[in-house]
């Protein structure tokens, strides 16, 4: 925020409370970069953060369409009561190509003759950033061809980049209005709609937003819009999901999940912590002790699930070690069960319970070696270790000369792969 305060670029809003917010939000949510790109403060001060000049890049301004900086130029007024009616007569030369901005139709009254050429000011003040002399322009336009939409959204562009949102909103409203009523070409209708949504992203009433971006998909399906609509769905997740975090909360539904799994009823336990999880997702207790309800309702893949969501918060979580490779035995997978447990007994060394599993792990494949071999080469991680050309000429090699294996332990990911074809029963090592 220094740099932003000090650089003559962007000291005049670096201190704004909501421009402020941004910059939190951004530091919290980096994901969030596109929905927040929109607002001009937030290019500049990346330009000045980056020492790139991101304005010469192109991209709309003030959250609004691609084209916004040139503003949109308007079709043919409409004068036919018919939606798409060409307004080119019968006899005359055929109106200019849809979509071409710079060139004037050619079937134009006076006044709106005049209304074109105001609007053409009013984009090159625009693109000067002399908004006022913009809206004096458009003003003009607007008042000598009332009918016309773009007219209407030019100047709510400009209302955007002065910060009037809501006047913005307001504009747009009542060119959509002007549109239906004069059957305007739908584009513009997105068009106008897209630019409400831009103005309530920047009110930071997300939930509007996506609403009105998705009235302007519903006219036209811009790519533009629709990656604002993904990304405003990110947003509205992540705002849900931090208003959802509460550690007290947390605390009473874990201890109401305790409760409930002292009392052998698995479901209300598990609903309990998944609440929990959901008012404080960063605490890793919480997923081991919902891994251990899904245990005991039968659903392995999620209890692994949760052991892996939490060793990922807390790798030296003991338990969450042990109760994974519990898990894993119940699967009929020895193998990756005492990989589990002599990662617990890596963190504690004297825990009992990881040493009797892994004996109880050791013990199986003893008493039944064909069956542990035939379990272990089911195992698809053992299947990639055995399919490794380096590992197969290195289990080739300690076959030949038992004592090689010395010097391929002191490589750690040769050891580790070893250990587990040991604990599987496919090795054998003195």
């Amino acid at each position: 925020m220094e740099k932003l305060q000090n650089d003559p670029r962007t000291r005049e809003f670096a201190n704004q409370p909501d421009f402020q917010n941004i910059i939190r939000n951004l530091q919290a949510n980096p994901s969030s970069l596109m929905t927040h790109l929109s607002d001009p403060r937030v290019s500049k001060a990346l330009s000045v953060l980056l020492g790139v000049d991101l304005s010469a890049m192109g991209g709309g301004a003030g959250g609004m369409d691609d084209d916004d900086a040139e503003m949109e130029d308007a079709d043919a007024p409409f004068t036919s009561p018919k939606p798409h009616q060409s307004t080119a007569s019968s006899s005359s030369t055929p109106a200019p190509k849809k979509g071409d901005p710079k060139e004037r139709p050619k079937n134009l009254t006076e006044e709106q003759k005049k209304a074109w050429d105001e609007k053409d000011i009013g984009n090159e003040a625009y693109k000067k950033k002399d908004f006022e002399t913009a809206l004096k322009h458009y003003d003009a336009a607007i008042e000598l061809d009332p009918t016309n939409v773009t007219y209407q959204t030019n100047k709510a562009a400009v209302l955007f980049e002065q910060g009037k949102h809501q006047d913005c909103i307001e504009l747009c409203m009542k060119a959509i209005e002007i549109g239906r009523e004069n059957r305007a070409d739908y584009q513009l209708i997105a068009k106008a709609f897209g630019r409400i949504g831009g103005a309530y992203v920047k009110l930071g009433d997300y939930k509007s937003a996506k609403t009105y971006y998705e009235k302007s998909l519903a006219e036209h399906r811009d790519p533009a819009i629709v990656k604002k609509v993904q990304e405003i769905k990110k947003t509205i997740q992540e705002e849900q999901r931090k208003a959802d975090i509460n550690p007290e909360l947390a605390e009473e539904e874990k201890n109401k999940g305790n409760e409930f799994f002292k009392k052998g009823d698995y479901p209300t336990a598990l609903k309990h912590y998944s609440e929990a999880i959901k008012r404080n997702p960063s605490d890793a207790k919480l997923y081991s002790n919902r891994a251990a309800a899904y245990t005991k309702l039968l659903e392995f893949s999620l209890g692994i699930k949760d052991c892996d969501e939490c060793l990922k918060l807390d790798p030296s979580f003991v338990k969450a070690h042990i109760r994974k490779a519990s898990i894993l035995l119940a699967m009929k997978q020895p193998s990756k069960a005492a990989h589990s447990f002599e990662k617990a007994l890596q963190l504690d060394p004297d825990n009992q319970e990881a040493r009797e599993g892994l004996a109880k792990v050791t013990l199986e494949n003893q008493s039944n070696p064909e069956e542990a071999r035939r379990r272990a080469m089911e195992d698809p991680e053992i299947q990639e270790i055995l399919g490794d050309p380096a590992m197969r000429m290195i289990l080739e090699q300690m076959q030949k000369d038992p004592r090689a294996v010395r010097d391929h332990l002191k490589n750690p990911e040769v050891a580790s792969r070893l250990e587990k074809l040991v604990a599987a029963g496919l090795v054998g090592m003195r």
